[in-house]
């Protein structure tokens, strides 16, 4: 089969296009995944999608298929983390300051993300020195070429694609838990039904830093999610009352000379403890965010005692 059925479906003109079932989107995918869709074809499905807007059931069927098509390619692990920004205005990526807390918990983290669009000289090897030896960050490219391909086509289309949001619905290591880090806040809803559709359990969404799962500590933050399949939305308050962007440009922050503790950042301090809570609030359902947040305070006291570091 080619891609050409389903494109007719979405564009085939107004009062006869309709979105994607599940089943439709997952075969669709399938081909494209599988290499036997024209590239015009697969250009012209994602734009469509696109300028309509995506609907849950389209993006768990392409997720149902890239999860079909990579298998077995990580280890188990307690927390799937994904991280795909793009923001252009992204600084510091103090969310891998965040994992590095919550791994020291014990919990097996697993990272996958392709950051170039956010930050050219972040590679790989980058990633994993901030993150730390106990956070497993795999790159898109290595996980699933494929995939990386349809990422790529960003720099031929000049837009994102709905392949951005389902690279974060992924979770290849298939962990219990999830979370994830949005630009547009409507995304937080529509990964959440997308989420359900699938079967998950437990999800956490924010309006992150450049997309990340990355909080602002001086907002109020909305969590988006699920806990035992069900629907949650549940404010996390702002940690510090100071007025400022999340990442200003002429601030620039060395993140392993804060975690080091070779420079002191209050704000920088709490966006790593914050960001770092509401994983622990997602992983313990007995945690309220307020408890979360004073253990990850605690952790941030003991970091230098839990990797022998000088702080």
């Amino acid at each position: 089969m080619t891609l050409a059925p389903f494109v007719r479906i979405v564009a085939q003109g107004k009062g006869r296009a309709r979105a994607l079932m599940l089943t439709e989107a997952q075969e669709a995918m399938t081909v494209i995944l599988e290499g036997r869709a024209a590239p015009e074809a697969v250009g012209a499905l994602l734009m469509v999608l696109r300028l309509r807007g995506e609907e849950p059931q389209e993006i768990a069927g392409f997720t149902a298929a890239l999860r079909a098509h990579v298998t077995g390619v990580l280890p188990a692990a307690d927390l799937d983390w994904p991280s795909y920004a793009a923001g252009r205005s992204r600084g510091a990526p103090l969310y891998l300051l965040a994992a590095r807390l919550v791994a020291q918990t014990g919990v097996r983290i697993s990272m996958h993300g392709h950051n170039a669009y956010q930050n050219a000289m972040l590679g790989p090897d980058d990633i994993r020195r901030l993150a730390g030896p106990q956070v497993r960050y795999d790159p898109l490219q290595t996980l699933c070429p494929k995939a990386f391909d349809l990422l790529d086509l960003r720099a031929d289309l000049g837009l994102r694609s709905c392949f951005n949001t389902v690279l974060r619905m992924w979770n290849p290591s298939q962990a219990p838990a999830t979370v994830q880090g949005v630009f547009h806040p409507s995304y937080r809803s529509l990964q959440a039904q997308a989420a359900e559709i699938l079967g998950q359990k437990t999800l956490s969404i924010i309006k992150g830093g450049g997309g990340e799962f990355e909080r602002h500590p001086s907002k109020d933050i909305l969590c988006f999610g699920l806990r035992s399949g069900r629907h949650i939305q549940q404010k996390a308050p702002a940690l510090l009352s100071e007025t400022r962007r999340l990442h200003e440009v002429n601030e620039a922050i060395d993140p392993l000379a804060l975690w080091h503790g070779r420079l002191r950042d209050p704000f920088a301090e709490a966006t790593v403890t914050g960001t770092a809570a509401l994983a622990l609030w997602t992983l313990d359902p007995a945690l309220s965010i307020p408890a979360a947040e004073q253990k990850a305070q605690a952790l941030w006291e003991c970091r230098a005692r839990c990797e022998g570091i000088s702080a």
